[in-house]
């Protein structure tokens, strides 16, 4: 596919979790695209970063998600035989809070509508099974045998490999300032020089918002810490004997990975203080009150012992208002796609969505019904 008006076919602001999948199926495709990455690939700036992130089919969110997610398994299968490294491991996974629990209600109502096998246990029956957990007295758990995790920075990786290997032109460290329409397709700036491309495609995270004027106020970046706890018996916190899990107590979600990458078993908060930020002023530096808030949560649903911390980080989510994904063209821009919003669940879905991202880079229809991500939903 040639690009008879301007430098490339298709240029993606954003190397990372979500943009490299983009620009790896877009070359594969045998698409003449840039990617441009202000930070180096991978990075620790964003929210694509960690060590792990969860995979999981049991969709408590919305049933919606399932047949996106049933193809990210997919496509994570071809990315690792493609690359030769393992990226996606399956420990299991479970759901777990009160009964009627919008958490634990959710994934049973996913896993019957879509057909998928999972199993209810009580908290003790869970504690027996799983003694690195420890729920309250009355909370269920919903366990889904092929959940697990994926490695966000050997994804980023594998898809910007491969994606050169493919023919594709990356450049890091190169920040962009702007883009325009032109008569033939995009113009973007960068502090370095000036690309033109038939088409665009923003996959820029928290960023999004200051290169597409119009959702600048759909989209709120929200800083977000991460511990890393050291048990008293580290072997119940492994991969074979840990499924990854999220837990509710029908106010605040916690979660957490088995020990992998990192000393510690992984442990966060979803959506953690709330704390809405600009992601170049943001504090970085986690503080006391991060770690107790976090370090309080671990004792109370993992049999943690005489436990000790070994790190915490922080990251970003990008908000939607409904926590559901923009995917979609730029109102009056067709030739310019954002792939944004994805409120801290969407780093397993990057193969899918690098997907469609590259079909509506260039015309093709998707397979999957992308209404529930329009902007103007």
């Amino acid at each position: 596919m040639g690009s008879p008006n301007g430098e490339s076919d298709v240029i993606v602001i954003g190397v990372g979790g979500i943009g490299s999948a983009v620009v790896y199926e877009l070359a594969k495709r045998g698409v003449d695209v840039l990617g441009l990455e202000r930070y180096s690939i991978p990075h620790a700036m964003g929210s694509s970063h960690g060590y792990t992130r969860i995979i999981r089919r049991a969709y408590h969110e919305n049933p919606q998600y399932v047949s996106m997610i049933n193809r990210a398994y997919e496509r994570w299968r071809e990315l690792e035989d493609a690359y030769g490294e393992q990226l996606l491991y399956e420990t299991g996974s479970l759901t777990a809070g009160p009964p009627t629990s919008d958490l634990v209600d959710g994934a049973v109502t996913t896993c019957e509508k879509h057909s998928i096998d999972y199993e209810r246990l009580g908290a003790d029956e869970t504690a027996e099974r799983f003694p690195g957990i420890r729920l309250p007295a009355g909370f269920e758990a919903v366990y889904q045998s092929d959940g697990g995790f994926v490695r966000p920075e050997a994804g980023i990786t594998a898809h910007v490999r491969l994606a050169q290997r493919a023919g594709a032109r990356i450049r890091a460290r190169e920040e962009v300032v702007g883009w325009d329409s032109t008569p033939t397709g995009v113009r973007v700036t960068t502090d370095e020089g000036t690309y033109e491309a038939d088409r665009l495609v923003v996959a820029a995270g928290a960023w999004t918002g200051n290169l597409v004027e119009s959702l600048d106020d759909r989209l709120s970046p929200e800083r977000q810490v991460i511990s890393w706890i050291q048990p008293e018996r580290p072997g119940n916190f492994t991969p074979d004997r840990l499924p990854v899990f999220l837990v509710s107590d029908e106010e605040e979600i916690h979660y957490g990975i088995p020990i992998f990458g990192a000393p510690g078993v992984k442990f966060g908060r979803h959506y953690h203080l709330n704390e809405v930020v600009d992601p170049d002023e943001m504090d970085r530096e986690p503080t006391a009150r991060d770690e107790a808030i976090l370090r309080e949560a671990a004792d109370e649903y993992l049999s943690v012992g005489d436990s000790e911390l070994m790190g915490l980080e922080t990251c970003l989510y990008t908000n939607t208002d409904d926590r559901d994904f923009i995917i979609d063209t730029v109102p009056n821009h067709e030739d310019v796609v954002v792939l944004a919003g994805f409120s801290g669940h969407g780093y397993k879905f990057a193969g899918a969505i690098g997907e469609i991202g590259a079909d509506l880079a260039t015309g093709e229809p998707s397979e999957f019904d992308l209404t529930p991500f329009r902007i103007d939903r």
